[in-house]
């Protein structure tokens, strides 16, 4: 590779990141065999009432810059009037902004590296309510971050907000079907085995980017909602109905950008049950299981779900690393290997293109006689 580089490199991780920055950093140090860390500190301190400012503890002029912020790990915690309190979404995107104005304009390039979208479930505009995700894009470029790098984006199509800046939406596939094959051995990835499910209409973009790469039959649930009633600012879903091929037999993975409560996805995994499905495996960039485990537990121990597979992109309890039943994917490597590819200004085309690593991955299954 070139080595000439774009500017100095600097990596800034906001509250919460630091575990997940330090192991890309270390990626970093080995690629370039230096000792030297290229994490800069940026401090959010917060007073008594709740309001905080951002100091950076040294010059980053004519530096490029990644600044990773994880919107959604409500494991930080701020002293507010005495009184302990989660950083919400909009607590970690003002830390962000506040990373981004102690520069002060002084770095070369600023990207930053938001993994699950902020606001980015509020994309669209269904009648009189805001557009939240496009104005916080725009907010960004106006205080000059030149590239947004994402995963999973819930909608992509939200980077027509900002259609002259840059917009990466990267997907975790290959590294969610390497870890699949590591924790199940016995998996068999052809159509005779196994088929891909999409829980709804709006994941089977990603959906079919599986089945196609890896010759699978494809499958669709679709939502039947009731849009007379609202319950927790949504309309609640009545059923589920299947369209696909017969599945008696075969496994099947069921692919989703995240796990909110996780209510639709159990329901799902258990009518492929009902409809035959031997071993069910959920794919999910992002576990939130904001209404706690113990219904994913109880699924697991009467055998509607096998395993779920999410990331360590946004934060995690040690309560769910723990469970028997799920499988944390690493994407620190691929973070690592795009931070290395942008700052030496090449193009990350075929890092976000994985079909020749997942043919390869395959094929050597195939010689080792596991296909």
């Amino acid at each position: 590779m070139n080595e000439t580089l774009y500017g100095d490199l600097s990596v800034i991780g906001t509250r919460g990141c630091e575990e997940l920055t330090a192991q890309v950093d270390a990626y970093l140090k080995e690629w370039r065999k230096t000792d030297k860390s290229f994490v800069v500190q940026a401090d959010c301190t917060r007073f008594g009432t709740g309001e905080a400012k951002c100091l950076i503890h040294e010059s980053l002029r004519g530096h490029d810059v990644y600044i990773v912020n994880d919107c959604f790990n409500y494991g930080v915690t701020y002293k507010m009037y005495g009184m302990t309190v989660p950083m919400s979404p909009d607590d970690h995107y003002q830390d962000l902004k506040r990373v981004i104005a102690a520069i002060g304009g002084k770095a070369r390039r600023i990207s930053v590296i938001m993994p699950m979208l902020y606001e980015g479930r509020q994309h669209k505009r269904s009648s009189r309510e805001s557009l939240d995700c496009a104005n916080a894009l725009q907010e960004l470029m106006s205080m000059g971050v030149s590239n947004i790098i994402t995963f999973d984006a819930h909608d992509a199509r939200v980077q027509n907000a900002i259609p002259l800046s840059g917009f990466e939406n990267v997907r975790c596939t290959y590294q969610m079907i390497k870890a699949l094959c590591r924790a199940i051995p016995d998996i068999k990835l052809d159509r005779d085995h196994l088929a891909v499910v999409s829980p709804d209409e709006g994941g089977m973009s990603r959906c079919m980017y599986y089945s196609s790469v890896l010759g699978l039959d494809l499958g669709m649930f679709y939502k039947r909602r009731n849009y007379a009633v609202v319950i927790d600012g949504k309309n609640p879903i009545e059923a589920h109905e299947y369209l696909g091929r017969d599945l008696h037999g075969k496994d099947a993975i069921v692919v989703d950008d995240m796990i909110s409560s996780g209510d639709s996805m159990l329901d799902v995994a258990l009518q492929l049950k009902s409809k035959g499905a031997k071993r069910i495996f959920v794919f999910s960039t992002f576990g939130l299981f904001c209404n706690g485990l113990e219904k994913f537990d109880e699924a697991y121990a009467n055998g509607t779900i096998d395993r779920i597979f999410t990331t360590n992109l946004i934060y995690s309890t040690d309560e769910l690393k723990s469970r028997e039943w799920y499988t944390q994917v690493n994407m620190c490597k691929y973070i690592s290997y795009i931070i290395d590819t942008l700052n030496h200004d090449h193009s990350i085309s075929n890092l976000l293109n994985p079909v020749n690593r997942i043919h390869n991955l395959v094929e050597k299954r195939k010689e080792a006689g596991l296909e």
